[in-house]
């Protein structure tokens, strides 16, 4: 078998297939944030009740975590080129599926299996970086592959508002035909050859059942958890029967044979760091793109089209610090990169916690710019970090598991900003109202009441009248303070990034050690 150092110098061919790779990877990520747009148009169209909707992207982030990991043992099965191709095959073919339902129940099957085939696309692609290309080429695919994937969920909104108002919701999902039938027949020409090996990799039906319900469980608890309580009994039973069939089945896992799952994995401390950031990435990558847009649609008024305009700014960022990424990624130590990247977007995060009812484009423009440099060096160091210093056999998994911190990140942070959400923002209604009836100008000012008004009469009690006319201002202005928390919180996670990278630092070494060794 080939190792890594015996790769020859990269082909164009070679690139030209791990540039495929990318777009269908990007095509997987994007469509999340597509249908995300639109899920009130799809609703209409398919008489779903509002109770269901969720279900359409829930029954897609579902397959898909249980998917990520899975990478490695299915690219063992069938090499990393028949992976990527049936993956792709299978995405784009549930993609028409998704087009032509006609029910809630044909359209959520369908979701399943593209979020199932999705779920292989990613890791597939960074475990590519590091079995395709050498050592000093690994920086600029490390790049490309971390663009199309923090690029996608940015442009995604102002792709799908457009499609949705120009088109019909069916071209959320026909837009993915055409590139993926380009990927599914010319990668596998472009792609190194392998040989297969289904007798040479058994399946675990037992640990296969008790990862798919430890992560299904989880992901259903975290959707849950905003609305109902975390302590509530649905969400208690449900987190008790994730840790419970996930206790299981590490135990079982660590155990096998043939696992399908290298957890012995994290017994490398850069890789397991390198988790831990992805992580905090998640966290923040997936929380900020959540939160733009509730507080641009509920606070501003605005529509997917002005949602997903305003967003493009991080997009813009993050394609012009790449050059800049690259070459400082060759140069530099991943720790000290990894540290500086997390404290800059720990500052964008921060920057946005001073918004208010007025905040739009011109407010929100710098701290997307620091967020969108950012984040290109919260991911590319990482990745090197955490795969860099692996053999050929390892990188698979491993790069199953480091992209599942990431998404597990996005879900338990996008679960925390709800529950901020709903519960500060009456917290902060009760405080207004207080202050108001206290004759704060300063409090009628910030929501923008006219002080004038207390000389009539509105300060002490509210009548009906007055209620009923300040009441959607308070309502306002607290959702905007309980925003500011989120942010807070969120910058919180990134900080936690910048605290972990120093217990990776003693390894430097010996990683510099083997990357030379390549």
């Amino acid at each position: 078998m080939m190792t890594r150092s015996e790769v020859p110098l990269t082909e164009t061919r070679t690139w030209i297939g791990f540039g495929l790779m990318c777009l269908g990877m990007f095509m997987a990520i994007l469509d999340i944030q597509v249908v995300a747009t639109s899920l009130p148009t799809i609703q209409n169209a398919l008489a779903i009740s509002p109770e269901a909707m969720s279900w359409i992207q829930t029954s897609y982030l579902i397959a898909e975590v249980i998917a990520i990991p899975l990478t490695g043992w299915l690219t063992r099965i069938l090499s990393m080129r028949w992976l990527f191709t049936a993956a792709i095959a299978f995405f784009t073919l549930a993609s028409i599926g998704c087009a032509a339902s006609d029910s809630f129940a044909m359209l959520v099957s369908f979701r399943v299996v593209q979020g199932f085939a999705g779920g292989t696309l990613i890791p597939t692609v960074f475990a590519a970086v590091f079995i395709l290309f050498r050592p000093r080429t690994q920086g600029i695919a490390t790049t490309i592959a971390g663009i199309m994937a923090v690029l996608a969920p940015t442009v995604g909104p102002v792709v799908g508002g457009w499609i949705t108002q120009m088109y019909s919701w069916h071209w959320l999902f026909l837009i993915n035909v055409v590139p993926g039938l380009i990927a599914c027949v010319v990668t596998p020409y472009l792609l190194p050859r392998k040989n297969t090996n289904f007798e040479g990799a058994k399946l675990d039906g037992l640990s296969l059942f008790l990862m798919a319900a430890a992560l299904a469980c989880l992901e259903i608890g975290l959707k849950q958890s905003p609305q109902d309580g975390w302590f509530s009994s649905i969400c208690i039973s449900l987190f008790s029967l994730s840790a419970l069939t996930g206790g299981f089945f590490v135990w079982r896992t660590l155990r096998a044979a043939h696992p399908i799952v290298q957890l012995s994995t994290f017994g490398d401390r850069s890789f397991a760091i390198g988790c831990v950031l992805s992580f905090c990435l998640g966290v923040g990558l997936f929380g900020s793109v959540y939160l733009i847009p509730v507080f641009l649609a509920f606070v501003r008024g605005h529509d997917a089209l002005e949602i997903g305009s305003t967003m493009l700014v991080t997009g813009v960022a993050q394609l012009a610090i790449a050059p800049i990424a690259v070459a400082l990624e060759r140069r530099v130590d991943a720790r000290l990169l990894t540290g500086v990247g997390f404290a800059l977007f720990a500052l964008g995060l921060g920057l946005s916690t001073f918004e208010t009812r007025d905040t739009d484009f011109s407010e929100m423009f710098w701290p997307q710019v620091i967020r969108g440099a950012a984040i290109m060096f919260c991911l590319l160091p990482p990745t090197r970090l955490a795969l860099g210093a692996l053999s050929e056999t390892q990188v698979p998994d491993a790069s199953g598991l480091f992209n599942l911190m990431r998404n597990l990140g996005g879900a338990i942070g996008i679960a925390l900003i709800d529950t901020v959400l709903y519960g500060r923002t009456s917290i902060h209604a009760d405080a207004l109202r207080a202050q108001l009836l206290a004759g704060d100008t300063t409090t009628a000012t910030a929501i923008g009441l006219d002080p004038g008004l207390f000389a009539s009469g509105l300060s002490g009690s509210l009548t009906p009248n007055a209620e009923a006319y300040v009441r959607p201002m308070i309502e306002k202005a607290a959702f905007v303070w309980s925003v500011n928390d989120a942010w807070a919180m969120l910058a919180a996670f990134a900080l936690l990034g910048v605290l972990v990278v120093p217990f990776a630092w003693r390894t430097s070494h010996a990683s510099a050690v083997a990357i030379k060794a390549h």
